[in-house]
């Protein structure tokens, strides 16, 4: 009875001393970050991943803010495939986790995560944002990933909150939902002081600032640090790897965003694809209408059909419902605010003719890309994706970077994922879709080998569906049609 009693006082001792001492490692992360961070927190995790249902806050959990503007339960399941399709979580992560808001952002939207592991392999994964996401909006395809494997993982938010209930009322209202039920939300990014520019800033700042976390943790700096990002994400990553090279040691961008003052851009391909949708609605979803025809001249790729519980559905009318014009509004508010979104409409905005009538094309030169990247980068794109088509972005990246990179040019890999699309969900609907998360993140483990090991990277190549990314290729350079059988 004694020993037992023993036993159990012994065991509730080293418990107390457990927790004492991670108490002390959270007051000490938090003191040798305090002049960095704001509204700070610092738990211990028993799993860093999402397998822990603690790991994610819930959608509207920030005193204070309305509805939409923090939703990471949302955002982290946006563009991805659901459970049953994504790689399992095969182990367990304890470690600290920090949620905080960057302390210098004047505005006091720009948020911060950090992910410490136990046991940690020496090396820190910072992540952009997709969309207008929080910074959770990773957690099922990057950070899950890369912590099973040791990395140090941190996230940031473009310094922006998400969006808020509006109405029509609002000038910088945003119409969302299908055209004959309407709503309104007002994106954050279009307020005063927002600038696009800041996404970058943020990219960069959130690796200074994890790499300071790890020295504080762990006792010394990351021996290597990879930027990675989807979408807007993956704009980011561009930026980052061609602007602050001493702050990565290389990236992985999944189709992300391409911005060029002389086209093409958002806001010269989405229009064409929203003036044309309603009469290829009307049309019957005829593949040879002149609707059709036209959407497909601006880059897209073909119209996939199906038919649901909810009646038939077409991967164009999805994208039409949820993402080309609340996408296109978002960017012509910020850079090109004279502009009346909803006069002529969104699909009639015509970005050559505002050159000379706005401001917009010294807006966009301010985002854009150069292509001159300075470390190691690997895009990786679908060819069916329907957002941000392959021709107009990924592939006009990789165009930008062999003009303009010279010898770093040799770094830059392109991986184009046959039927891949932007919105890995929609696989559910249409079987014709290729998953990506799979051949990014065998991207990301070929980038380190790159870094670290001087293996060779594969070619740019066509990934079959089915297939994997290789050194020896059966399709070099671009797939021949976006859509294949």
């Amino acid at each position: 009875m004694w020993k037992s009693t023993a036993a159990a006082l012994a065991l509730l001792i080293l418990a107390g001393a457990a927790t004492a001492g991670t108490q002390r490692s959270c007051e000490r992360l938090l003191r040798k970050l305090d002049s960095q961070l704001a509204d700070a927190s610092c738990i211990e995790s028993p799993d860093l991943t999402t397998r822990n249902p603690n790991t994610t806050p819930a959608d509207d959990s920030l005193p204070g803010l309305p509805h939409l503007a923090f939703m990471p339960q949302a955002d982290r399941a946006i563009l991805v495939a659901d459970a049953a399709s994504r790689p399992p979580i095969k182990k367990v992560v304890p470690g600290l986790q920090i949620q905080a808001r960057f302390a210098k952002d004047p505005l006091g939207q720009a948020r911060f995560l950090l992910r410490l592991p136990q046991n940690w392999n020496g090396r820190l994964v910072v992540a952009g944002a997709s969309g207008a996401r929080s910074e959770f909006n990773g957690d099922f395809v990057w950070s899950d990933y890369v912590l099973q494997k040791g990395y140090a993982y941190a996230s940031q938010n473009k310094g922006v909150l998400s969006a808020r209930e509006s109405t029509a009322a609002d000038p910088l209202a945003c119409r969302t939902g299908s055209p004959d039920k309407p709503s309104y939300v007002h994106y954050y990014d279009d307020d005063p002081g927002q600038a696009f520019t800041r996404w970058r800033d943020f990219m960069v700042m959130a690796s200074d600032l994890a790499r300071r976390g790890v020295e504080a943790q762990y006792g010394r700096k990351p021996r290597y640090t990879y930027a990675v990002g989807t979408s807007n994400g993956g704009y980011q990553v561009r930026r980052a790897i061609e602007t602050a090279p001493e702050y990565f040691d290389g990236g992985v961008d999944w189709a992300g965003t391409f911005a060029d003052s002389r086209g093409p851009n958002l806001l010269t391909g989405l229009p064409p694809a929203i003036l044309n949708y309603p009469d290829y609605l009307a049309s019957g979803r005829s593949p040879t209408s002149t609707a059709a025809l036209n959407i497909m001249a601006a880059g897209y790729p073909p119209d996939l059909l199906a038919d649901t519980e909810n009646g038939p559905v077409s991967l164009w009318g999805m994208h039409a419902d949820s993402f080309w014009e609340p996408t296109q509004c978002q960017w012509q508010k910020r850079l090109d605010p004279s502009d009346n979104t909803y006069g002529a409409g969104p699909g009639r905005y015509n970005y050559l003719a505002r050159l000379s009538a706005s401001t917009v094309g010294s807006n966009v030169a301010a985002i854009a890309t150069n292509g001159k990247i300075k470390r190691p980068l690997i895009t990786v794109a679908g060819t069916m994706d329907a957002l941000l088509p392959i021709d107009h972005h990924a592939r006009a990246y990789a165009r930008q970077v062999a003009a303009e990179s010279g010898e770093h040019a040799q770094a830059y890999r392109l991986y184009e994922i046959q039927n891949g699309n932007h919105v890995e969900r929609y696989a559910n609907i249409f079987p014709q879709l290729e998953l990506i998360e799979p051949h990014a993140q065998r991207a990301f483990d070929l980038l380190v080998r790159f870094v670290e090991q001087k293996a060779p990277l594969p070619p740019d190549q066509c990934v079959a569906r089915g297939g994997t990314i290789s050194a020896a290729p059966a399709q070099l350079g671009h797939c021949p049609n976006l859509l294949a059988p």
